[in-house]
């Protein structure tokens, strides 16, 4: 097994990628969420990618157009279909004993592969969606957590012992406290144009598909405030956050991937 750098073309511009090499016949494709280059946040993705080459599959990370090293405009994850697919046939061409691709995103790379209905692909993991909508600034919308997140938290505090010593030691502010118990009791948002989107690409994708939620990360709280909570997709992970750092997350994350990638 080795990691090579290389490029390879979307439209008219050079796409920064990098290819762990092993020898099996699913591969797995990388895609960034936000404008993180392929390495990931403290070179997260190139360490999962490490692990999972090293269980024997292959696995494709790149820039997107206008991130990192590649060329062009970033014009975000909704313009970025185009990308994924391109990538998706670099890796295939590159490892050509690959006889299914399986996606993974996090965050609004998700996001992406939902709206572009798997962009090619084979199969998809797919973990803690962001359906949060922007305004023209790029700040969200509404950055108040969903009812149900807010009641979450409220009973994960009730189940603390130092927080209810808090409470009655006069530790905790009674009026910031009753305004989150008015918020926890409102009903929830309508589901964002964005997350309808999504469900109507996913809608579109006949391959196998994972949803994952770490249940303690808001934005895929959020999410599951937008869906059907009972899709058999879902699978969560009880108290992790958005990336996963602890080792027992991390370790059911790439059991997930794995599962994905020997499913065929």
């Amino acid at each position: 097994m080795s990691r090579l750098p290389l490029s390879f073309a979307c439209k008219d511009f050079r796409l920064a990628a990098t290819l762990d090499t092993a020898p099996g016949t699913a591969g797995l494709l990388i895609v960034t969420g936000g404008n993180e280059l392929r390495a990931g946040a403290f070179s997260g993705q190139a360490k999962l990618a490490a692990r999972i080459a090293k269980a024997g599959f292959p696995v494709f990370r790149f820039d997107r157009r206008g991130v990192g090293d590649s060329e062009g405009e970033n014009r975000g994850f909704r313009h970025s279909a185009r990308d994924i697919t391109a990538a998706i046939e670099a890796f295939r061409a590159i490892a050509p004993q690959i006889q299914r691709v399986v996606a993974f995103g996090n965050c609004d790379a998700a996001s992406a592969l939902m709206l572009a209905s798997g962009a090619g692909c084979d199969a998809l993991v797919l973990s803690n969606p962001w359906t949060i909508e922007q305004d023209e600034s790029g700040a969200e919308a509404d950055a108040t957590p969903p009812p149900a997140a807010i009641r979450a938290r409220y009973l994960e505090k009730l189940k603390n012992p130092r927080e209810i010593a808090r409470l009655l030691a006069g530790g905790v502010d009674l009026g910031k406290l009753a305004r989150g118990l008015m918020r926890s009791l409102s009903p929830a948002p309508a589901p964002s144009s964005l997350a309808q989107e999504m469900r109507e690409g996913l809608a579109g994708f006949a391959g196998e598909t994972r949803i994952l939620l770490a249940t303690a990360d808001r934005t895929a709280q959020v999410f599951e405030s937008a869906w059907d909570k009972s899709d058999p997709r879902i699978r969560r992970c009880e108290g992790a956050g958005h990336a996963y750092v602890e080792p027992e997350h991390q370790a059911w994350l790439e059991a997930q991937i794995l599962a994905a990638l020997r499913a065929g």
